[in-house]
């Protein structure tokens, strides 16, 4: 049931939009999570084998996917937030969006890259990660040079 613009309500079609755009948020959400997941499974195989090896060029090596997987988690973040931003729209009755439209571009500005990167949920996870990673590779370095 459509209803009349500016009427305050929401229309059946302005709430089935609302829904697509929620499963996009659950999944980017989703694959954030799995992301997280697949990183500590690889920084653990990097941190047990610099651990074992004490060797700093492990460690440092490990820092490499720490670091991408930071890249990619901003990424789906930052997805995450734009569509947010047009679920915000859609559901406030003043904004005009197409209906059904998952046009995220007018949003780009409003969500820049460098502050994601930088957000605290990702800066803690990652930045904690590097931390252990250059402690390993302090470590070794400091074992390597004692025992030249």
């Amino acid at each position: 049931m459509a209803t009349s613009p500016g009427s305050g309500s929401i229309s059946s079609d302005e709430i089935k939009h609302l829904e697509f755009i929620q499963a996009v948020v659950t999944r980017l959400a989703n694959g954030s999570f799995l992301i997280k997941g697949w990183t500590m499974t690889v920084a653990g195989i990097f941190f047990g084998v610099a651990a074992n090896n004490l060797s700093w060029k492990i460690a440092t090596t490990g820092m490499i996917p720490i670091i991408g997987f930071w890249l990619l988690d901003s990424y789906y973040l930052r997805q995450e937030r734009l569509f947010r931003k047009l679920y915000d729209d859609v559901r406030k009755p003043n904004v005009s969006v197409e209906v059904f439209s998952m046009n995220i571009s007018p949003y780009h500005q409003q969500v820049p890259w460098g502050k994601v990167i930088r957000s605290h949920t990702v800066v803690n996870f990652y930045g904690t990660l590097l931390l252990v990673s250059a402690a390993f590779a302090i470590g070794a370095a400091i074992k390597d040079a004692q025992g030249s």
